[in-house]
């Protein structure tokens, strides 16, 4: 049996609101996100845990699929912190355990593989379809052996995921059949649980990751020193002016809106008529540049000259 971490047991380990009940095995899928209120960890800290975790996700997907030569999809379903004891009577079906360390970090973590999944991982493995028989609970040495490759590539992948903030070596210590028989930490000992929904062919399940939070201490903090040393993104720089069109000519022209003539009309207008035009309308001129309105402006005279004086700018 592999040695027992002894993290600091927290005070407070009721803050993850939608925790799933003992009686449950899996997160609730409605809610990936049940524990972005933690106090143990800072909204930003959870943000970017989360982020890497969907990444880690996608990139575990990728390998696993190609490892079993069939599709496997993983996505995030949830972080939470929940005491060991009570992860480990949340988890009363039958699964295949994989216990790791990532060393230098401190504690044994936990692969949990429900057994249908597992099942169906072995039965692609040996070359089948990857739909096991539903009635087989129980899995032999040939299985765990598979499963082994399975889960160390999965540690693997996770320390990968961490290479960034510091470099972890996978270490697997051993298998377990049932969550009964799992005493790698004290019963009150928060661990820090990912879970990821997994659908291979028509089998879904769920696989969950558990790591004792007081080893991942060293992480978060140099977590959070990346987050809040993050730097602000400068504003965009003004477009600059290109020379080279100084002297391309722009039509202006000033249009006034406002009257409406028949069109019976229009072929009896001729010098000398007069078109009425609303007071309020003849003091807004739309001025146009390239064909295109931009301001609007109102009319006068200057050294004799008609002229616009703009007035506001043509949202577009």
């Amino acid at each position: 049996m592999p040695a027992v971490s002894k993290p600091s047991p927290p005070s407070h380990l009721s803050h993850s609101a939608d925790s799933p009940s003992p009686a449950k095995a899996s997160f609730q899928r409605a809610a990936p996100d049940c524990d972005a209120r933690s106090p143990l960890l800072s909204p930003r800290q959870m943000g970017s845990w989360q982020s890497h975790h969907r990444a880690f996700a996608a990139a575990l997907a990728a390998r696993l699929s190609h490892f079993l030569r069939a599709e496997l999809t993983l996505t995030l379903a949830g972080i939470q912190l929940l005491p060991y004891q009570r992860m480990t009577e949340s988890w009363p079906d039958p699964a295949h355990f994989t216990l790791f360390k990532t060393e230098p970090l401190r504690g044994v973590s936990i692969l949990r593989i429900p057994a249908s999944l597992g099942l169906a991982m072995v039965d692609r493995l040996m070359g089948g379809s990857g739909r096991p028989a539903s009635a087989r609970q129980e899995m032999g040495a040939i299985e765990n052996a598979l499963l082994e490759q399975v889960a160390q590539l999965a540690a693997a992948e996770w320390c990968g995921l961490a290479a960034p903030l510091q470099e972890l070596k996978p270490v697997l210590l051993g298998q377990e059949g049932n969550a009964r028989f799992l005493q790698t930490a004290p019963p009150q000992a928060a661990m820090l649980v990912v879970a990821l929904d997994a659908s291979l062919d028509d089998c879904r399940e769920q696989i969950q990751f558990a790591f004792p939070f007081a080893a991942l201490q060293p992480l978060l903090r140099r977590l959070a020193v990346d987050v809040d040393a993050a730097p602000t993104p400068e504003p965009p720089a003004p477009c600059a002016w290109n020379p080279c069109f100084d002297e391309v000519p722009i039509p202006v022209t000033g249009v006034w809106h406002g009257c409406e003539v028949p069109a019976r009309e229009v072929l009896h207008l001729k010098p000398g008529d007069v078109l009425r035009f609303h007071p309020a309308a003849a003091r807004q001129v739309e001025v146009c540049l390239g064909g295109h309105p931009k301001f609007q402006g109102r009319p006068g005279l200057v050294a004799g000259c008609w002229a616009v004086e703009l007035t506001e700018v043509v949202k577009p």
